[in-house]
């Protein structure tokens, strides 16, 4: 059972045009996410999936792997379904969704991505989640936060505080971290579902496994990712890497 990387990547974000390109201490985004899923232990291949000429010949300028993809996909998810394809990888493979965004993000997470999967065959993806007591966080809709049962299946996502602490006490959230594992039958069927009403409110795609009735394995995590979503992220992961690194 192979476990395969891919790393969605598409040049015209609405926010930030170009942003798999954009340098990051003189090398472009993608490279650094690719460099860091390279250093994965376990993985079978790490390949970036996306529809422009551009991102896939820088890739290939560093030696990395690319996947051609159609322009017309509405999300990662559709242009992982794609790559997976391309690549003819086999029904019970798994396929581990790094974004294209995440410079940083902790190694060993990906093997127990795989590790939970390959352990309840049941489940129909896995993704991670890191307790916080951050109620500003909490408060954020751009901090997706996740409630899950105590078999660790996920209950809900949701933009707002979840959950509502109604007592006095110190509440805590889980946030959730934006790394998928599918097994690859599952993925080809996630992306023929229609989208459900919560998905369409929430704007949450991984809500549309739970309306169709599919179990989403919660991974635990102390670590955390950063992101980039806007230029100025940019600033925010050269000063982690200039501190991580010593440069």
């Amino acid at each position: 059972m192979p476990t395969i990387a891919i790393i969605p990547a598409r040049h015209g974000s609405t926010r930030f045009p170009g942003k798999p390109l954009a340098p990051i201490l003189g090398k472009p985004l993608i490279q650094r996410v690719y460099e860091q899923a390279r250093q994965v232990p376990g993985l079978d291949g790490v390949f970036v999936a996306t529809d422009d000429a551009r991102i896939r010949d820088c890739v290939a300028a560093f030696g990395g792997q690319t996947v051609l993809t159609r322009e017309d996909h509405l999300s990662g998810s559709d242009r992982l379904a794609e790559a997976s394809l391309l690549l003819k990888l086999a029904p019970e493979d798994l396929v581990i969704n790094i974004q294209g965004d995440q410079p940083v993000f902790p190694l060993e997470l990906i093997g127990q991505l795989a590790w939970v999967l390959r352990q309840d065959p049941s489940a129909a993806m896995a993704t991670p989640a890191r307790r916080v007591d951050d109620l500003e966080l909490a408060l954020n809709p751009n901090v997706v936060k996740v409630v899950f049962d105590q078999h660790h299946r996920a209950l809900y996502f949701s933009r707002s505080p979840l959950p509502y602490w109604r007592d006095d006490g110190t509440p805590y959230f889980y946030k959730h971290i934006g790394i998928y594992a599918y097994r690859v039958d599952f993925l080809q069927r996630f992306v023929t579902l229609p989208p459900g009403r919560w998905e369409d409110a929430e704007k949450l795609e991984q809500l549309r496994a739970l309306e169709h009735g599919f179990p989403i394995l919660i991974v635990e995590t102390p670590g955390d990712t950063l992101e980039v979503d806007t230029p100025e992220d940019l600033k925010q992961v050269e000063i982690y890497l200039r501190q991580a690194t010593g440069v």
